[in-house]
């Protein structure tokens, strides 16, 4: 039988291959290595800052959870067996001592400190977001063994919570100049992404980092990730929330040629108030705008809420805003144009229009940022505020980020030797200066509305700034909420 049989990965194995035998390669009398997770670079221009989310999930998740589960409450001979039946089939047999990983049981905790800066803040690039340092010199291999860890489980998170916030930025900047009202942004984006994403738990901590600068999503189990590891409760406050809405499958099985009954049954039986959200596009969307949603004008403005219509193929800007050589009218004017001419509404405060209430637009199928500005544009240009259409945010955007869309890297910048201190870093000749490393130990401090890091600091230095202690021997500290994290986000905006 195999030894592994029943377990899920043993947490000392959830590490890239090389990191086997690092504990062996560092100098014998090295009692201390300390290092830190830096976001280096962007590759989205308008992106400076990114924000920090997804630390304490990580710790309780994986570093007090997953092993104590795994690890301290499995039998030692179990444990230590398993470690060496995979490294043997994995590198040669009796090739690596495992003694460390029985003493590691042994000691009944992770020997390890874990500093991050407050979730929600926004970080600089090249400011250390995170530092992790052994508690006991016989550990000092633990630092870096973790990093693989702490790398594949942290960059996802900070990105996509930066690039949400993006999308938020964008929207806000829209409302203000066309005059929409700013309540209704928490809604204008909405996560459509988790059939895109790379497994469920990707999908849930990216649609974590979504609902700190939103509260529309289809993202569930993203809800409960938030109650797990952030205090958040949807008895009490707003996690986050949607619409009834239909599918393909569901029009289709009404027919083509029952698809008007089948948008009148929603609206009139099935919903008759509230709101309920229709795909639109199963087969021509264009009949759906100018002649079916006209016919049903009567019924729509009777309802006690809105009939929001969805396109889902095409070029979102073109369906949205209007193709200047499109082949009907219809084309050419945009949806929202459409349906201002068949429903009207009002003219805001700075001279732009809203559509009435009753009707409304989502679009979820290969917006990026890109396009999301270009939506924006488009309307203005034609008169009509940003809040006249809400943008369903996909893999598209989410699942198209990679660990070096912010350069996200775990360097060790500090070690002893018998106790005694040495500042250490890296600076290849053959890189450009973005995967240079900070030196010595690290300090973060707030000057002037911004984030600067101190290196080469003093033991007594280290202490202090926002590095706060989120883990140690075992333990959590200094634990946030949902509510202080999207509250120290939204005031740094």
């Amino acid at each position: 039988m195999k030894s592994c049989q029943g377990y899920p990965v043993l947490p000392v194995l959830l590490k890239d291959g090389y990191k086997v035998g690092h504990k062996f390669q560092y100098p014998k009398n090295t009692t201390k290595v300390s290092s830190n997770l830096t976001p280096r670079a962007s590759r989205i221009p308008s992106i400076t800052k990114i924000v920090s989310f997804g630390f304490q999930a990580f710790v309780i998740k994986w570093l007090q959870r997953y092993y104590n589960d795994f690890f301290f409450s499995q039998p030692k001979e179990l444990a230590v067996a398993r470690y060496k039946r995979r490294i043997d089939n994995y590198l040669g047999k009796d090739t690596v001592d495992v003694a460390h990983i029985g003493e590691l049981w042994e000691l009944g905790y992770l020997p390890i400190e874990v500093k991050a800066i407050p979730e929600g803040t926004l970080v600089p690039l090249r400011v250390p977001m995170f530092t992790i340092t052994n508690t006991v010199p016989e550990f000092f291999w633990l630092t870096n063994m973790l990093e693989t860890l702490i790398s594949c489980e942290t960059w996802q998170p900070m990105t996509n919570a930066t690039v949400a916030l993006e999308y938020r930025k964008v929207f806000e900047r829209w409302a203000e100049i066309t005059g929409a009202p700013k309540e209704f942004i928490d809604w204008q984006g909405h996560d459509f992404s988790m059939r895109g994403m790379a497994g469920v738990d990707a999908a849930t901590i990216s649609g974590a980092a979504h609902l700190l600068s939103f509260t529309g999503t289809d993202t569930i189990p993203a809800i409960d990730f938030l109650e797990d590891f952030y205090d958040a409760d949807s008895d009490k406050e707003l996690i986050a929330g949607s619409v009834p809405a239909t599918e393909h499958s569901v029009m289709c099985m009404g027919l083509k040629d029952g698809e008007f009954e089948t948008f009148k049954r929603l609206i009139t039986e099935v919903y008759p108030s509230g709101f309920i959200s229709i795909v639109a596009d199963t087969w021509d969307f264009w009949q759906v705008i100018t002649d079916y949603i006209p016919r049903l004008k009567n019924e729509i403005l009777a309802r006690d809420g809105r009939v929001v219509i969805r396109p889902d193929s095409g070029d979102p800007v073109k369906i949205i805003v209007g193709a200047f050589h499109g082949a009907t009218d219809a084309e050419r004017h945009g949806a929202i144009g459409c349906l201002w001419d068949i429903f009207g509404g009002k003219i805001n405060e700075k001279g732009y229009k809203e559509l009435d209430t009753h009707i409304g637009l989502i679009y979820g199928d290969s917006i990026n940022l890109e396009r999301q500005e270009q939506i924006l544009v488009g309307l203005a240009l034609k008169g009509f505020a940003s809040s006249n259409v809400v943008l369903g945010i996909g893999s598209y955007t989410y699942q198209y980020n990679t660990r070096d869309t912010f350069g996200f890297a775990i360097k060790a910048t500090y070690g002893e030797l018998d106790g005694v201190g040495q500042a250490i870093s890296k600076d290849p000749k053959t890189d450009d200066g973005v995967k240079k490393s900070a030196s010595g130990l690290l300090r973060v401090e707030e000057e002037n509305g911004t984030l600067v890091c101190y290196e080469n600091q003093t033991l007594e230095q280290e202490k202090q700034g926002l590095l706060q202690t989120i883990f140690k021997d075992g333990k959590i500290y200094n634990k946030t909420t949902l509510s202080e994290i999207r509250t120290r986000l939204r005031n740094q905006r």
